[in-house]
Formats: structure tokens, sequence, C-alpha cells
């Protein structure tokens, strides 16, 4: 066993390294920033206007039809907005110092007009199942657009591997250690518990994922915000600070910290780079799935909705935990990842024991959205390569997974997760950087005919 985690190691090593992924993902970025002429600038207002334009908790319920284009989006963030908000930062911040977090917006940007590309494209190839169901995502416009049903294959057995098997444990793995610390609850018992909610969802089908992501999510990024405001409001005479060590950082690591961490420019651009690409999932072709179900008129508009879910991921809920981390003084050359975030909101809160609770709830709340929107994603491949009788089994098998992930808590399996999200992206970029004159296309026809007769 630790032969073979070390392998995989060695693996993502490469797959995440400064020569691969990194590179490609904001390569790509750049690569569509410039080809859409800078959507994610021009067309900011219009992102605002289709995002919020309908905002509600209590939408039309999803069909046959898909989703309202809000639901779509909601069960985007609820997989982008997950654990990563909260250790993902942490970790970067610890393993890159403060500027990982400048080159966390830099990726974001980019990967702004890459989420815009792939929502786009999982509009103009959704298509329905056996039952009559709108659905859609990367396996369908590799397929169809690249006309390659091998890459479409494997990009669909990566990402259900990837998302609902592995990941979905860890998500699991992180709720049930934070009960743990925080309210000394067994792990099996959350394990249990997470199944069981996760399972009324998951066989409620897509109506009822929309109608609980669209609540969930608000209120989950509400709270957040809320506690980090608080935190950052108490704090305020070292928000100025807190920017200057996020710009002498990016280009100077030790200066920012005093020494304390002894990282290079290239290691707070890896990990920057890397743990928001991980955490906005910009090109990983997992939000596409859900975009894909959103009824819109131009594809166009679900694209400019996709860009809210980078912006809000990174600008906003991926900042409030690298801004408290920063104004409480918290980095302290050793402690990493939620230990590093809980220990930043104990001191932020001023109350013993109120920060390690607050932590653990948003992060029950993030990590069970997250489950809740991976699943959902795993389950349009499942369709694409099993059909609809294949759905049941597979939620059964989520659910138990689940379970195992609680209390399973192994080096390799967090490594496999890491393994399969780089190996799902690759055959997802390539289609990207294939299709790029349909994306200019849609993005075009929007503005000669939608723009006039849209909100």
């Amino acid at each position: 066993m630790e032969e073979l985690t070390k392998m995989v190691q060695s693996v993502n090593s490469v797959l995440w390294g400064v020569y691969c992924l990194i590179p490609l993902l904001v390569g790509t970025g750049i690569y569509y920033t410039f080809r859409l002429r800078f959507v994610q600038i021009r067309k900011f207002r219009k992102v605002v206007r289709y995002t919020f334009g309908d905002l509600t908790l209590f939408g039309k319920k999803a069909g046959k039809d898909g989703m309202s284009s809000f639901q779509s989006l909601a069960t985007a963030i609820a997989a982008q907005v997950g654990t990563g908000n909260l250790a993902g930062a942490a970790t970067a911040i610890a393993m890159g110092g403060p500027g990982a977090i400048f080159w966390m917006w830099i990726a974001a940007f980019f990967g702004m007009g890459t989420i815009f590309a792939e929502a786009v494209l999982a509009q103009l190839y959704k298509t329905r199942d056996s039952e009559g169901h709108v659905t859609g995502g990367p396996a369908y416009y590799i397929a169809k657009g690249l006309g390659s049903k091998w890459l479409a294959g494997f990009f669909s057995v990566a990402i259900i591997v990837a998302l609902g098997f592995i990941g979905n444990m860890v998500q699991a793995n992180s709720i049930a250690d934070a009960f743990r610390s925080a309210f000394n609850i067994p792990t099996w018992i959350v394990g249990v518990v997470i199944a069981l909610l996760a399972g009324f969802v998951f066989f409620g089908g897509m109506r009822r994922i929309a109608a609980t992501t669209e609540k969930i999510v608000p209120v989950m990024a509400l709270l957040y915000i809320l506690g980090g405001l608080w935190v950052l409001l108490t704090h305020l005479d070292m928000l100025i600070p807190a920017f200057k060590m996020i710009f002498v950082g990016a280009f100077d690591p030790s200066a920012a910290t005093g020494g304390l961490i002894g990282a290079g420019v290239k290691e707070a651009m890896r990990y920057g780079v890397a743990r928001g690409l991980f955490s906005n999932e910009a090109g990983m072709g997992s939000t596409p799935h859900a975009h894909a179900v959103a009824k819109v008129k131009y594809p166009a508009q679900q694209g400019f909705v996709a860009i809210m879910g980078v912006f809000v991921d990174t600008f906003v809920v991926l900042n409030m935990t690298a801004f408290v981390i920063f104004v409480t003084g918290s980095i302290d050359g050793t402690t990493t990842g939620i230990a590093l975030t809980q220990k930043a909101f104990e001191t932020g809160l001023g109350a013993t024991g109120y920060g390690f609770a607050f932590v653990a709830i948003c992060l029950f709340f993030f990590a069970f959205s997250t489950i809740i929107g991976w699943y959902f994603f795993a389950e349009q491949n499942i369709k694409y390569l099993f059909g609809v009788r294949a759905v049941n089994p597979f939620r059964l098998l989520v659910m138990c997974f689940l379970v195992l992930g609680s209390f399973l808590q192994v080096t390799l399996v967090w490594e496999l997760a890491d393994m399969f999200n780089g190996l799902m992206v690759l055959p997802n970029l390539i289609a990207l950087v294939g299709l790029g004159k349909l994306v200019s296309k849609a993005l075009n026809e929007y503005e000669d005919y939608g723009e006039k007769n849209s909100l």
C-alpha cells in the first residue's frame, strides 16, 4: 500500500506540476480570454444581471426540460465551493506563502474565460436520455463535437471515479474529521448520517437536486461570509498589511512572512494556481454538466452565469478564508490545511471552541453541497456510458462510498482523487481548444441578436 501511494504521488507531482496541467489550464484560459475579447470584463454587467435577475430560493421545479439558469449555477457552485475553499486556500498559503493568493487570483481571472467556453459547449451539445430528460456535459461535446467516442468514454470513466466515488469519499472524510474534532462525534455515525441525507437527495432526481442546491448554496455562502466579515471588521487595522503580504509574497514569499515560510516564487505560483484551479474547477470538465441542463435561449447566456461561479468561489469565499488567516496572524510555518483555517477563526472569533464549531458547520455545508454536485456530474456520465437503468445502483454505491470514506482516512485515497481529477482534465482541454470556433460563434450570435432582446 505504501509503495502504491508513493507511485501515485509521483504521478501527481508531474500531472499537477508546472510542466503539465498548470500551464495547460492557465494557457486555455488565456487563449479564451483573448479569443473572446476579455468577455469576463466586457460582459460582467450581464454576468450579474443573468445571475441575480431571477434569484430565488424557491424557483420553479426542475423537470425533464432541465433547471432554471440560477438552479444550474447553484448546482455548479455547490461543487465549486467545497473543502478547497477552507482547506485548499490554507494549504496553498502554508506551502507557497501569502503570495499564492495572488496567483490564485490570476488563475481565476483567466479561468472565467475557460468556464464560459465549457458552459457554452455544454449548451450546444446537450441532448435527452432514454426517458426524455435533458442531459449533457463534456462527454457529449467530446463525442459529437470532436467526433471521438474513445476520448469521451475515457473522460466519463475518469469523472465517475474521481468525483462520484473517490472524491465523495474525501468530502465525507473531511466532514467526519471536522465533527469529531469540534463535537467529539464518532466518524462512522457522521458517515451514516451523510449517506442517508445524500441518498434522500440522490433518489429525488434532478428536481430534488435543484431544489436542494438553490437553497443550501446561498445560505452556506452567506453564513461563511458573515462569519468572515465579523473577523475582518474586528481586525481592520490588519487589512492593509494583509494586502501587502499578498503582493510582496507573490514575488518574494520569504520576505512576506519574515522567513516563517521558506517557499520561493516557483512554489507560490505552483500552489496558488494549482489550488485555485482545483477549487474553482475551471477547465476540469465538471461544472458543464450543471450548465448543460439550464433553460436559456442563447448558450452564451449560461456562459455569463458560469463566470459568476468562478467569481464567487475565488474572489468571495476563498478570499474570505485567506484574509481571515492573514489578519489573525495565524501563519506559523507548521500548521496547514483545515487546521490552519480553524486556528484563524478560533483566534478571530475570540471565544474558545467557537472557531472550531463554526468551521465544522461551514465545512459540513460546503462538503455536503459538493457531494450533491459531484454526484450529479458523475450521474450524467453513468447515463452516457450505461444508460438510465444504471442510475439507481450507482446511487446506492455512492452512499456506500460515503460511509466508507468517513472513517477510512488513508493518504492513498486523497492522492487517487487528485490523480483522477487530473486525468479527466486532459480530454476536456483537448475539446475546449478544438471547438474554440463554436464558442466564438455562440458569443457573436448573442451579441448580434440576443443582446437586444435580453434582460
